[in-house]
């Protein structure tokens, strides 16, 4: 079977001898001469690059194939757009990235991407950690995303660029640009996406957003239903739509134009339905021929964006079929210079020390100063009421105090998510901030996690320090790859170059009485604790909880740290310890000029009591009933009892554990999640490997969901379990 390479290279030489070359749908459109043929380089430029990863793969030096043959058409995106235009883009466009980086003098577009999938250590974004289209000096954000992971970022950029609040190095007008596939258009990620952005559109909050949706037809070897994609994208309400063809390039350069002027100028979405077509399968490993007939792959050879590039250069006469030919192989012999030029040179991430780097970085001694850091005008703030003054306050209360001196401490800091403005909050924990610091900076969300999460991300990337809520745990699950996948992962796959710092807030855990089963009791936190360079803070006492929400806002302002800051329900409001009206569980607010000799050291684990004999090691619900078991102990067995507040579950704080434990012979976890995918299953590991000799046992809740009323005492950990296994591990049971 003729490749498609082979087909250009004979269509053109047809042409230049005396057969016509097709005619165009949109010849007779004007167009500058110079844009058409910076046009055909930057997909010739692509094609050839693919041709090149083919062949670095079978000299062993390359490892990434899915290429953009037949997706080139892209580029007339790119030249529609400034090189200032954040982009996002789908994993198909090499002509996009062409097209950008002949915008941008000094750039190097064909080593780029020949480093980048060669692994290689001199890739301009990831440094050699993955093949991704990005590139700081182009405004190109990367993005591994294969199934629109990446829309709700995208969405949340555009949105936070007119919003007050963001310290955005883009220009006031810019663009958000947004690419994907026309199988991906079918995502569950994808239609929360775009069904946000048409609410936002539909309230007139401007969303200065173009998505382009490359439809080729066909996702890996599943096709697309003839007219589907069409007729889901035109039906969105709030979001504008044209399609153009790939095969029309006049048609397609235009109606790019006209909407990325559009968009700009309205600051209003819209969705650019580009047709596009497949060569080469989906990879390089992919199997064409065992879904698809010899016929239709050739056919698809008709539909080639380079070659109608190239008949229309032709029919203006601004280029003949012989000189694009003679471009297309100075195109071939450029790019493949470079692949044998690299081939045995490439140097590589060889440790895991380097490969992590993005991820451990640390800047201790910032994060330390931001976290003591207060704002100015409290007293206007807290309605002349300021928290220090008002006795003795609940988590709750706490919480909400540092909220406010957040708000006033970062400028560019934002509260939002479902119920959090008007209301304040299921619990009341944002109560009063949208009236001091007004619905631009305290907002409400749609009922969508995903979309919820995406401001986050994007408006990060936007220069805001985003504190997004989620209502509940077990809501997190709905959106959790937003997390895992986009925001943790961001400093990782850019070399350290961009980052998304955040602040999740999420009610969660369980105890929570009359009230919800399992959504509203999740006592699961693994998702969260296997996620590379996540930081995990639990809020237990309302002494400790300004001191644990002011570093996790330090660290994703200094070190673009995600962070999530999770809040025990049953402990919100809960003011006693022992007996009612002892007030154990209430604090008083220390001021700003208490916060630097108040605090905890960062990631490090809190002493709560004294003891010899036994440590309970613990977090969360698992303080007040290590606590009261504790003071049990000693007044019946006479045993002394320390007890440690994890306060960080990811990274765990595994030295600072030791050390705390120092001296101790015994130590019982007290851990309220499951007993498999618990925290204790770490922190004993932690123990071991650091070489604790002593007795450890650990007491966990059952592997269950946590079901309504009275029965989720069945299988959630209980005070009296605690005791027994405490008695137990000292020998008196």
């Amino acid at each position: 079977m003729e490749s498609i390479d082979d087909h250009v290279v004979r269509r053109l030489t047809e042409w230049s001898q005396g057969r016509p070359a097709p005619a165009q749908t949109s010849a007779d459109i004007d167009l500058d001469s110079d844009l058409l043929i910076d046009y055909l380089d930057a997909q010739i430029q692509s094609r050839h690059l693919d041709f090149a990863l083919r062949w670095l793969q079978t000299q062993r030096e390359g490892f990434y194939t899915i290429g953009s043959s037949g997706h080139e058409s892209n580029a007339a995106v790119a030249l529609a757009l400034r090189p200032t235009d954040p982009a996002l883009l789908h994993y198909r466009s090499g002509g996009f990235y062409a097209a950008r980086a002949g915008q941008v003098t000094g750039s190097t577009p064909i080593a780029d991407v020949l480093h980048s999938a060669t692994a290689s250590r001199d890739d301009p974004i990831s440094g050699g950690r993955h093949k991704v289209f990005g590139n700081r000096a182009l405004n190109i954000i990367p993005q591994t995303s294969t199934i629109a992971s990446h829309l709700p970022r995208a969405m949340g950029m555009a949105f936070a660029l007119d919003r007050d609040g963001a310290a955005s190095d883009y220009p006031a007008d810019a663009v958000v640009v947004c690419s994907f596939g026309d199988a991906s258009a079918n995502h569950s990620t994808a239609a929360g996406t775009l069904n946000a952005v048409g609410y936002s559109a539909h309230q007139r909050i401007p969303v200065p957003l173009l998505f382009v949706c490359e439809d080729n037809g066909i996702g890996i070897s599943t096709r697309s239903p003839h007219g589907w994609v069409r007729r889901m994208l035109s039906a969105l309400p709030g979001v504008d739509y044209a399609y153009a063809d790939g095969t029309d390039p006049a048609g397609l350069l235009t109606t790019a134009a006209d909407l990325v002027d559009q968009v700009r100028t309205h600051r209003r979405p819209a969705v650019l339905h580009l047709g596009t077509v497949r060569f080469m399968g989906h990879a390089g490993s992919d199997a064409e021929l065992a879904y698809r007939t010899q016929a239709e792959i050739i056919a698809d050879y008709a539909r080639d964006p380079i070659l109608a590039t190239a008949a229309l250069l032709a029919h203006r006469q601004i280029l003949s079929p012989t000189e694009t030919l003679t471009r297309y192989e100075h195109a071939r012999k450029q790019v493949m210079e470079q692949a044998h030029l690299m081939s045995g040179r490439i140097e590589r991430l060889s440790d895991a020390a380097a490969v992590t780097a993005p991820l451990t970085a640390r800047d201790v001694d910032r994060v330390r100063a931001a976290a003591c850091r207060g704002g100015t005008g409290r007293e206007r703030a807290f309605g002349g009421r300021l928290p220090e003054t008002r006795g003795p306050l609940t988590l709750a209360q706490t919480i909400n105090a540092t909220l406010h001196d957040a708000l006033m401490t970062w400028p560019q800091a934002q509260v939002f998510g479902e119920d959090v403005a008007r209301k304040g909050g299921v619990y009341g924990v944002t109560r009063g901030l949208r009236k001091v610091f007004g619905a631009r900076r305290v907002f409400d969300t749609l009922l969508d996690e995903q979309a919820i999460l995406g401001v986050a991300l994007g408006g990060a990337l936007a220069g805001t320090l985003p504190i997004p809520e989620i209502q509940y745990l077990a809501y997190l699950h709905n959106a959790e790859d937003q997390l895992r996948g986009e925001a943790a992962s961001l400093r990782f796959f850019s070399n350290g170059q961009y980052a998304n710092g955040m602040v999740v807030r999420i009610a969660g855990l369980a105890y929570q009485k009359g009230f919800g089963g399992h959504f509203h009791n999740d006592n699961s936190v693994a998702v969260l604790r296997d996620i590379p360079g996540l930081a995990l803070a639990v809020a237990s006492h309302p002494a400790t909880a300004p001191d644990l929400l002011r570093q996790c806002l330090a660290l994703a302002e200094q070190e673009g740290r995600v962070c999530v800051f999770l809040e025990p329900i049953a402990l919100y409001h809960r003011r006693d310890l022992h007996v009612d009206g002892d007030g154990g569980w209430l604090a008083g607010y220390p001021t700003p000029t208490q916060w630097a000799t108040t605090d905890t050291a960062l990631g490090q684990v809190r002493t709560v009591r004294p003891g010899t004999d036994l440590a309970m090691v613990t977090f969360g619900n698992g303080l007040p009933m290590s606590l009261r078991v504790a003071d049990r102990l000693a007044r019946d067995q006479q045993a002394g009892t320390r007890v440690i507040d994890l306060q960080w579950l990811s990274p765990l704080p595994a030295a600072s554990l030791r050390a705390a434990l120092d001296g101790i012979p015994r130590v019982l976890v007290v851990d309220e999640t499951r007993t498999s995918g618990g925290v204790s299953e770490a922190v004993v590991a932690a123990l071991v490997d650091g070489g604790f000799t002593g007795a450890i046992s650990r007491v966990n809740s059952v592997d269950s969901y946590v079901p309504l009323g009275p029965a989720a005492d069945a299988v959630l950990l209980g005070e009296d379990d605690v005791l027994a296994a405490a008695r137990a591990l000292l020998g008196r049971a």
